[in-house]
């Protein structure tokens, strides 16, 4: 139960990241100087607490394993960022999320195919609702509204391709390694294939503080501690069970866009918003289910 709370403690930490996206892309940020201010920023923030929770033996790695990280680093959180943030400026945070959550239906047919997992009729239903959210929120868009567009929709779907990388890649290294190390060395490969090409401190120079503290805070609230609870939750529970109960993300993600960013979901769009939704109570059945069996 603990595992399943720390999925959803994570998620609800990401529904908070357009906060910090749109106050940077205010700042002069690009999307993928943003994603090079959240990597660097998370990998400064889990160097101490790494060195306070964890031997240096617990936080050594084996170099035939590197490619967990570059799996981590570069396949899901640089592309799934990039291809998020680039979303979330296009068209509405709302609509962002939303697509980023086609990540479970990827999610599920790669833990079939790679991780051996079972598909079960709960699971795939889930999916299912999921898929249909995301297409009936397609079918809705009207390019007039400001908060549409195709080019955009096809980058968001990108988003959730990459967003389930990191469950694969993630559920893999679980196998030799702990939650922190691999948060940290993903957020350390992401930053030193980066930083070379995406120099953000020349802006940030300049900055007032409160454009520093929005940095900060990226790189802590929906990064470090994010993924610290939910890759905890990913070693107690099935990929695919952690992916679908993630889904809380567009409900924090969609009240913060209504409500801050003054945005509006058309009736089509909300709709697929609640169907999304409804796949974790689909879930949520399935565990209640097995419990009682194994009683």
């Amino acid at each position: 139960m603990l595992a399943r709370f720390a999925v959803i403690a994570g998620a609800l930490l990401w529904g908070t990241l357009a906060i910090f996206v749109k106050k940077l892309t205010f700042y002069g940020f690009t999307e993928m100087e943003i994603v090079t201010i959240r990597v660097t920023g998370a990998f400064i923030c889990l160097i101490p607490i790494a060195m306070a929770t964890a031997s240096m033996n617990q936080l050594t790695i084996q170099l035939r394993h590197i490619w967990y990280f570059i799996g981590t680093g570069l396949f899901s959180i640089v592309f799934f960022n990039w291809a998020y943030f680039t979303a979330m400026n296009m068209m509405s945070i709302s609509i962002a999320v939303m697509l980023l959550y086609t990540g479970p239906a990827f999610v599920a047919v790669f833990s079939a195919v790679f991780l051996k997992e079972k598909l079960t009729g709960q699971k795939g239903a889930a999916v299912l609702m999921t898929v249909t959210g995301c297409a009936v929120i397609a079918l809705s868009g009207d390019s007039s509204t400001g908060n549409w567009t195709v080019v955009g929709f096809l980058i968001g779907l990108c988003s959730g391709l990459g967003y389930a990388l990191y469950s694969i890649f993630g559920k893999v290294a679980l196998r030799n390694y702990s939650s922190m190390t691999i948060t940290l060395y993903t957020f350390l490969i992401a930053s030193i294939c980066l930083l070379p090409f995406f120099p953000f401190w020349k802006k940030a120079a300049g900055m007032p503080l409160e454009g520093w503290l929005y940095m900060t805070g990226l790189g802590l609230l929906p990064t470090v501690f994010a993924y610290l609870l939910y890759t905890y939750g990913l070693n107690k529970v099935e990929t695919s069970t952690a992916s679908i109960l993630a889904t809380v993300e567009p409900v924090a993600a969609a009240m913060i866009g209504m409500i801050l960013f003054r945005e509006q979901l058309n009736g089509g769009q909300l709709a697929g918003a609640l169907i999304i939704v409804s796949s974790i109570l689909v879930i949520s059945y399935e565990r209640k289910k097995s419990g009682r069996l194994a009683a």
